[in-house]
């Protein structure tokens, strides 16, 4: 357990606090994004063994995976009767599908005479048929008369249908909890609906990208909750990203979500004392902001383009945002003026346990997700999910395929990524040693700051509930 007896935790970087730069924003400021909130979670180290023992893998897919809601798949993924998708945690496979035209429905994707899996991927059918011998299932899960059912006496449709997880549908996506008796999805997001205020049911996936990582699922998402890596991790980004002064929400009566905010368009504490307002316009734009760019946005210098004037007194942040209005109202059919520059340029991360991470923003979103890749826990399985605005109103294309890229090709070949495919690669590039140096490590556990970690710590502590029940 952690221990919370000690004075709570108050140091903060010196320098403007993510609401100091939210007070000169162009344009009134949502209050989800006003909410500033850090719980003091005490010190300790977290040990080790989450990390790289085969026995807590197993336990942790009994006491958490099973357990939990958790980020399937897309309803716009399965829009028709008998579109289905197949999602696969651990051992552990689900058939989701579209029964009705307003029901969605999740099966344990086995055949329950011989355990043969009755699908391998999603599609359309009228039913699940087992390619072994032929039992099948209707798509409600329940059983058609068996194959020579005269040496069945013994099988009844009414024992045999299909186990049933639970189903919950959140602006456009899909969740599913194997527990019967778990809380309800609503009960279970907590506040998290007061704070994260973007529409991902009026945008379309354009990108799904997904690679196995030679690591931990839990290291791959810790180093995508933090900011502290940034200054050794990313040095590209330091003249125009506040790092050291992001602002991590984490709430002990919120177990389930957490929340930071990266300030963008303004220069990190470890180098502002060197760097001019010109300075962040300027490799804001060499860099193509990494943000801006995986988000689909179009705020890039082109061949002859001159770099915008600051007016005296200005900030490169008000006029990247700026800017920013300019393009997106050539270029979308919305109406971006009276959107806030936090909304524009900030990387807005969200957490929703154990793996569902959204980031906000007013024109399109990024999801991660992150799950073991099997009973393994030396490897995962990373994803990343662009949820696009549609360039016109009722002009949705379909959701983009999960495309899986092989572990020797980097993510910054993948031309769709933008600037975001290799920054992504700088992250993953430690990721790898962090595993193997945890095996050869001799201290028990791994040791946290304070505040710029704490996102990792709140994850740690509601993990360690959930394995404790």
């Amino acid at each position: 357990m952690m221990d919370e007896s000690s004075e709570p935790a108050t140091a903060r970087c010196p320098g403007p606090s993510v609401q100091d730069y939210l007070d000169q924003d162009s344009r009134p400021v949502p209050p989800a994004l006003r909410y500033e909130r850090n719980d003091y979670l005490g010190s300790e180290d977290i040990d080790t063994a989450r990390f790289t023992s085969r026995e807590w893998a197993e336990r942790e897919m009994r006491q958490v995976w099973r357990r939990v809601w958790q980020f399937a798949c897309l309803e716009s993924e399965i829009p028709e009767v008998g579109d289905h998708e197949v999602y696969e945690i651990g051992d552990d496979s689900l058939i989701v599908v579209r029964t009705a035209p307003g029901e969605i429905r999740a099966f344990v994707n086995v055949c329950l005479h011989r355990g043969r899996k009755l699908r391998t991927g999603g599609g359309n059918v009228s039913e699940f048929r087992c390619s072994f011998h032929g039992f099948a299932w209707n798509l409600d899960g329940t059983m058609q008369t068996p194959p020579c059912a005269w040496d069945f006496p013994h099988v009844t449709p009414e024992k045999f249908a299909l186990p049933e997880a639970q189903v919950a549908t959140w602006r456009g996506f899909v969740f599913i909890n194997m527990d019967p008796y778990a809380e309800s999805f609503d009960s279970y997001r907590g506040t998290f609906d007061d704070y994260y205020i973007w529409p991902l049911e009026n945008r379309y996936k354009s990108l799904h990208i997904g690679k196995v990582l030679p690591c931990n699922w839990k290291i791959a998402q810790d180093a995508f909750i933090e900011s502290f890596h940034v200054i050794a991790t990313h040095p590209q980004m330091l003249p125009w990203l506040a790092d050291a002064n992001s602002q991590y929400d984490v709430m002990a009566d919120q177990p389930n979500w957490n929340r930071m905010i990266n300030i963008q368009g303004a220069p990190s504490p470890h180098v502002a004392d060197s760097v001019t307002e010109e300075d962040v316009l300027e490799t804001f734009y060499d860099s193509r902001a990494f943000y801006a760019a995986a988000q689909g946005r179009d705020l890039v210098m082109r061949e002859g383009d001159e770099l915008p004037a600051i007016p005296p007194g200005g900030t490169a942040r008000q006029v990247l945002a700026a800017r920013m209005r300019e393009q997106l109202a050539a270029t979308s059919h919305q109406d971006f003026s009276e959107t806030p520059d936090t909304e524009l340029l900030d990387a807005i991360n969200y957490l929703l346990f154990p793996n569902f991470n959204p980031w906000g923003g007013a024109k399109s979103n990024i999801i991660y997700r992150f799950r073991p890749n099997g009973l393994d826990p030396d490897s995962c399985t990373a994803e990343i999910i662009f949820m696009s605005s549609p360039k016109q109103p009722g002009e949705t294309p379909p959701p983009a395929k999960i495309r899986w890229v092989p572990e020797d090709m980097l993510f910054a070949d993948i031309p769709e990524l933008g600037v975001l495919g290799p920054v992504f690669d700088q992250d993953c590039e430690n990721l790898p040693y962090v595993q193997q140096g945890l095996k050869a490590m001799r201290k028990p556990g791994i040791t946290l700051a304070n505040y710029q970690e704490s996102r990792i710590r709140h994850f740690n502590r509601t993990l360690d509930r959930w394995m404790s029940r």
